[in-house]
């Protein structure tokens, strides 16, 4: 069955080799969004040396970071598993002898891979060769943040999946995938890091899973978090996952008792 789901990851980074012209553009693309970034915070810092606990060279890294990162971690899982079950073709796979599910989040593997290796790789170079980024130079923090980028992906992945899921109980669910898709990108620290925020709202994003993705694995690669505040960060991401798991689990279960296709 391991052998089923390693094909199911190889094919998947196939088909994202066919188009990877779109990919090479996406660089650009990333790169003049980090670009903005970076003149938009230099204007906010201005004689100010941190703000927010980060200096303008660590601002510089994690916002470099965070969207390569992105990269990386983000797939269309909910719309694919959405468009699934909408037609039908979902039907087959509860007779199938694999977990949907798991064949689902090996899929989003197979892109992930593809991304880092053609996208995030020479994006990163890319953006080093425009921009004042600070590598760590300790080579145990670059193998913590790939563990961590690795977490960051599954727990992504798995927010795609409940939210894909939801389309077993709602006739559409377009509306909940794009504000998903926000609440992630805003309030992982995508946009804006997570101790820009007010002392309030950070207090209630720290309990929500979506730091998790973004926030916590670039505040550990520019410097932000340290010392033992890394394992227990590391932690936090381990926790999410694992508590994820839950509801995509009594979303499947319930899921089929609630299939119907629409149209023929």
């Amino acid at each position: 069955m391991l052998s089923a789901y390693l094909e199911v990851i190889r094919m998947r980074f196939l088909m994202m080799l066919a188009y990877r012209v779109n990919y090479y553009s996406g660089i650009l693309i990333y790169a003049l969004n980090i670009g903005s970034y970076y003149f938009v915070y230099k204007a906010i810092y201005g004689e100010q040396a941190i703000i927010g606990g980060l200096t303008l060279g660590q601002m510089t890294t994690y916002v470099a970071i965070s969207w390569m990162g992105r990269a990386f971690y983000f797939n269309n899982l909910d719309r694919e598993i959405a468009s699934e079950i909408r037609d039908g073709s979902v039907a087959i796979q509860f007779i199938r002898p694999y977990n949907y599910v798991f064949v689902k989040m090996m899929q989003g593997l197979g892109e992930g891979v593809f991304r880092l290796i053609l996208f995030t790789t020479p994006g990163m170079i890319f953006i080093w060769l425009l921009l004042p980024i600070q590598f760590p130079t300790d080579p145990s923090l670059w193998v913590i943040y790939f563990v961590m980028l690795f977490l960051s992906f599954l727990i992504n992945t798995q927010l795609n999946i409940i939210t894909g899921l939801f389309a077993f109980f709602l006739e559409n669910n377009e509306g909940l995938m794009r504000m998903k898709r926000v609440a992630v990108d805003l309030f992982s620290g995508l946009i804006i890091p997570i101790s820009f925020f007010p002392g309030w709202s950070k207090s209630v994003l720290e309990w929500l899973p979506f730091q998790a993705i973004t926030y916590l694995p670039s505040a550990v690669f520019t410097g932000k978090i340290t010392g033992t505040a890394i394992f227990q960060n590391l932690g936090v991401q381990v926790l999410w996952f694992l508590v994820l798991i839950i509801p995509i689990y009594v979303l499947w279960v319930k899921s089929k008792t609630r299939l119907f296709v629409q149209g023929g």
